[in-house]
């Protein structure tokens, strides 16, 4: 699979309503979270038991993908979560919704 073409996800994770989040990129949204879900993603997100997927955006290509989580992860907490609940206010999880 061409890395250029092949397109990525930023995704934010959480335990619940403007709780602890979890910003990561991956080329296969529904695999990675599925793999946060049963605790073997990350251990971050095992940790902290971070299984609610509230937010995710598809870049053109990994490489993007990865410059716009970086640029994310310096945010103040405040602007990930308006960026969350502009697009989901009520934190609900969105895993239904890509499978």
């Amino acid at each position: 699979m061409d890395r250029e073409t092949s397109g990525g996800w930023v995704y934010i994770m959480a335990d619940r309503y403007r709780g602890t989040i979890y910003i990561g990129v991956t080329a296969d949204l529904p695999l990675r979270v599925s793999q946060h879900r049963a605790g073997t993603g990350s251990d971050f997100c095992a940790r902290y038991r971070l299984k609610r997927l509230v937010w995710a955006e598809r870049s053109n290509s990994i490489e993007a993908a990865i410059a716009h989580e970086k640029r994310m992860k310096r945010w103040r907490r405040e602007w990930k979560f308006a960026l969350v609940e502009k697009a989901n206010p009520a934190w609900d999880d969105l895993f239904g919704l890509m499978t």
